[in-house]
């Protein structure tokens, strides 16, 4: 089993796409709210026409994309001063743009070309709250806060607003793409929005005044990697060509069409591109939940989610099989393997992809394997260690006796009658791995978590479900499959005895 999994293996690592490190690629980030991915789709299109671009899109938070900037797995993503300069730089007031350049150069990093708007952080009630500003919230200890946990962790955010107003609130962790659902339905009082948001006026909310002026002005910038001007001139020059050209009107036409419409995120960068963004159209047709599903690049999503968990068990087999088989011969490493095994498992996922990125230099799919991978070896360990236990010790005892190896014995006797318990390891670690899969679309790995990502972020259930549907039935498929597997080698281990 060990032997064909690593032949397998090394036949599907050659079908991996080479991660690209081609210089006349730019690569141009996004996080994961959707005035980003748009930003990220003006900043991929504009520089198209004179150097190869493409788009990482929906890279988490700002540690994971600041990561992915640093290793050199994206060249340039948008940005906004206050970010940079309180939460990258961790400054404890506002600075000015030439300090935050003289910062951010020994990190090989540079920023630059506003684009032309601001969109800063506010906190924002129901318009029937009875507040209006943020020295009122502090006298109102039962107002439930629903905050972006982005937001609860920043330096800019919560931590230093809640100092500043002295609020007396515990806020709750709440995805943003979701928080005007909650905050319409009067599961939370407060939430935090952008001032770019186009649900501000469609929920009909009041931003509440900043009256202690916390908050620093949010101008949109590119942050991008020093050496970007130098190897891609024409690119560079193409970006340059965007400063002051995004009004605010602009962006928050553009966010509607996005949130509002439910339009493509590259459609509406190129309408933009084409001077007919704040064009009105007399209707919007909308696809509904079937052609989200097995339309806008099924099979390509579908091809990278089985890749990734393909890869991912085979890595989990070749390191857990063996690791398995020392806990059962040696009982003194047994409890160590477990434990380590067992502890990889509990590392939160986006914790996880955080760490990675830096240390291995890159963002998409080997990092998402390698997390994959340690989410898988804790069945795999665990179930061939039991299988192996399992066996009879009069069987092991005559293979030896008719003169095989202890080696032989092993892999000729009790692996294979170890054979239906390792695979229902396999089998736990296959369908967990279709679900956790997902999580590398936060990395730029593909898979049906992308669709996921693009529902969180522009609350839209339909295409919440096109990513969620498929990979449960993936999830399903996988169980039957091993299933029948392991029914077929539990009666050949039957008939072998």
């Amino acid at each position: 089993m060990l032997r064909l999994a690593l032949l397998a293996l090394a036949w599907i690592l050659c079908l991996l796409p080479a991660a690209s490190r081609a210089e006349d690629v730019l690569k141009v980030g996004s996080k994961r709210f959707t005035e980003s991915y748009i930003l990220g789709e003006i900043l991929t299109q504009t520089a198209a026409p004179v150097a190869k671009a493409e788009h990482r899109q929906g890279l988490g938070n700002t540690a994971i994309v600041l990561s992915a900037l640093q290793s050199g797995a994206i060249d340039v993503y948008p940005e906004y001063l206050g970010t940079i300069d309180l939460e990258i730089l961790k400054n404890p007031n506002p600075t000015s743009l030439e300090a935050m350049r003289e910062q951010l150069r020994p990190l090989g990093l540079g920023v630059g070309v506003p684009l032309g708007f601001s969109n800063g952080y506010a906190l924002a009630t129901r318009g029937d709250s009875g507040i209006t500003t943020l020295s009122e919230l502090a006298r109102k200890p039962a107002f439930k806060l629903g905050l972006s946990h982005e937001f609860i962790g920043r330096g800019d955010g919560w931590p230093g607003l809640a100092a500043r107003y002295g609020l007396p609130q515990t806020p709750r962790g709440i995805d943003h793409g979701i928080a005007y659902e909650a905050l319409q339905q009067k599961q939370v009082d407060v939430i935090d929005i952008y001032s770019t948001d186009a649900k501000i006026r469609q929920y009909g909310l009041r931003v509440l005044d900043d009256d202690k002026h916390y908050f620093p002005r949010y101008d949109a910038v590119l942050l991008y990697r020093l050496d970007l001007p130098q190897r891609m001139p024409a690119a560079w020059r193409a970006l340059q060509g965007l400063e002051g050209r995004i009004g605010a009107d602009a962006m928050i036409a553009m966010n509607a069409q996005a949130e509002l419409d439910r339009r493509p995120f590259a459609e509406i960068a190129r309408e933009w591109l084409a001077g007919s963004a704040d064009r009105k159209t007399s209707k919007v047709t909308r696809d509904g939940l079937l052609t989200k599903t097995f339309g806008n690049g099924f099979r390509q999503l579908a091809a990278q989610h089985v890749l990734l968990v393909l890869v991912a068990v085979l890595l989990g087999c070749v390191a857990g099989i063996p690791l398995g088989v020392l806990a059962a011969l040696a009982p003194r490493l047994r409890q160590p393997v477990l434990a380590v095994a067992g502890t990889l498992q509990t590392v939160p996922s986006l914790a996880l992809l955080a760490i990675l990125i830096p240390l291995l230099g890159r963002i998409g799919m080997v990092p998402a394997l390698v997390a994959l991978c340690a989410y898988a070896l804790l069945p795999i360990v665990r179930n061939t260690c039991t299988g192996l236990l399992q066996v009879p010790a009069g069987l092991r005892n005559a293979a030896l006796a008719l003169g095989l190896s202890r080696r032989q014995a092993l892999l000729k006797v009790e692996l294979p009658l170890a054979a239906p318990v390792i695979l229902a390891g396999v089998k736990t670690a296959a369908v967990m791995s279709v679900g956790t899969a997902t999580i590398a679309a936060f990395i730029g790995a593909g898979g049906f978590g992308e669709r996921i990502t693009t529902g969180l972020a522009l609350n839209d259930n339909d295409m919440l479900l096109a990513g969620a549907i498929p990979a449960a039935l993936l999830a399903l498929l996988t169980q039957a499959g091993f299933e029948f597997a392991e029914r077929f080698l539990t009666r050949r281990s039957e008939r072998s005895q």
